[in-house]
């Protein structure tokens, strides 16, 4: 399993720090005209959060991830990556000369608690940007902050789209480049023609399952045979169970989401129903998800991402080897770790861009820049702040692992699909 992490906040802006950001109050830090390279101890200014967390030497980021809870056991990896991308970022010297130091927030795997987080970490310890959130409710519950208070969030989990913000960056996947590539890939590779829904009760699983039903029903003509909701952390699925064995659907597309994924494979597995007798597509176990389930209990489904461990290119084997010699041979990665892992990359070389850490100067210079030593091969950032990528499927394999066995091309993101809204 992973390693346990601290957390608690790590650490807090130095006195330093708040000093310089007091020093240039006094001395005129309204004015826009200086880069923070021109500054001897610089603070961005940025709308209403005031001077940012940045002096000569460093430059302070949050992190806002689930530490506790039913979602841990998704969210510890992409804590994880994110810490590796930036431990690497501040051996190669940082950002514009000043390293990257983190404070950690805990989640717990509870929405108004990441609200209340994210205040903090804006408004109290003034970070330059944050990493964090899984959940498109933890995502929801800490918009209205962002926007309030100008902050700058890197997402990294696939989601159901219908957003666009000014504050964030999307760098998973939307609706069209999951939801919509992996059905019609599942539809044409296994002639489906009926569907069944499943999904944990909160708004992700509910809307991709919006977005999926217009899919089946009106570009592929297919059937949804059913449609059941469980709440997060849910664990007995036995009467489910028993329905999808009732209507024997051609598929039955998962959206089960932390914790309960452990519950729901195994009793798959215990009540007869394998890949052998059921075709099975999932977009919310990763390998992470798997390292509690067993790879056993899961061989031979499905799953809809676009990123796997196994991907044979170059820029992924030096990620697997730097994570798993950071965190431990065992450790896994999983999609939404490498798209978390995406983020502080993106967000140096938006700074980078823009020479400046003022969030209005990095949002601005961020449509555009590419990143190609992603570990899934390439992403660009697109001006509606999601990120160009290629749909991969992997098929379960009993080791934890998957096998890729379909890749797209390059996806443009889409997050208002006409006809899906």
């Amino acid at each position: 399993m992973h390693r346990s992490l601290n957390r608690e906040r790590l650490t807090t802006v130095s006195v330093a720090a708040l000093l310089s950001i007091l020093q240039l109050g006094m001395t005129g830090c309204k004015d826009s005209s200086k880069s923070v390279g021109e500054s001897q101890a610089s603070a961005a200014t940025s709308g209403g959060t005031g001077g940012l967390a940045v002096t000569e030497k460093e430059v302070v980021v949050g992190q806002l991830h689930s530490a506790t809870g039913t979602m841990a056991i998704s969210e510890t990896g992409s804590i994880e990556a994110e810490r590796l991308a930036i431990e690497q970022i501040n051996d190669m010297g940082g950002i514009l000369g000043r390293k990257m130091r983190i404070i950690q927030e805990d989640g717990a795997s509870d929405w108004p608690t990441f609200a209340e987080k994210a205040k903090l970490l804006l408004e109290a310890d003034h970070v330059a940007s944050v990493f964090g959130c899984w959940t498109s409710a933890s995502r929801k519950a800490v918009l209205p902050v962002f926007e309030k208070d100008n902050g700058l969030l890197y997402y990294p989990t696939f989601y159901e789209g219908l957003e666009q913000s000014k504050n964030v960056f999307y760098t998973g996947q939307e609706a069209t480049q999951q939801i919509l590539a992996g059905l019609d890939w599942i539809q044409k590779e296994k002639n489906a023609k009926t569907f069944y829904l499943i999904g944990s009760d909160y708004i992700w699983p509910r809307t991709s399952n919006k977005i999926a039903r217009k899919h089946i029903e009106n570009v592929l003509h297919g059937t949804v045979v059913g449609e059941e909701y469980y709440p997060l952390g849910y664990t007995q699925f036995g009467s489910l169970i028993n329905k999808i064995k009732a209507q024997k659907p051609d598929v039955v597309y998962a959206i089960v989401v932390g914790g309960s994924n452990v519950s729901f494979y195994k009793q798959l597995k215990a009540a007869g129903v394998t890949a052998e007798n059921q075709t099975l597509l999932t977009i919310s176990v990763t390998e992470d998800e798997m390292l509690g389930i067993g790879g056993e209990n899961m061989v031979g489904y499905y799953a809809a991402m676009k990123y796997f461990q196994s991907l044979d290119n170059e820029n992924n084997k030096k990620f697997v080897a730097a994570f798993k010699a950071k965190y431990g041979p065992n450790s896994v990665i999983g999609d939404v770790s490498q798209a978390a892992y995406l983020g502080p990359w993106l967000y140096k070389l938006g700074v980078e861009k823009a020479q400046s850490f003022d969030v209005d100067k990095v949002v601005a210079a961020s449509p555009g820049i590419e990143l190609t030593t992603a570990p899934e091969g390439y992403v660009k950032i697109h001006p509606n702040h999601h990120l160009w990528s290629k749909l991969r499927v992997g098929l379960a394999q009993a080791d934890g692992q998957f096998k890729v066995v379909y890749e797209s091309g390059l996806l443009e993101p889409n997050p208002f699909p006409k006809g899906y809204q």
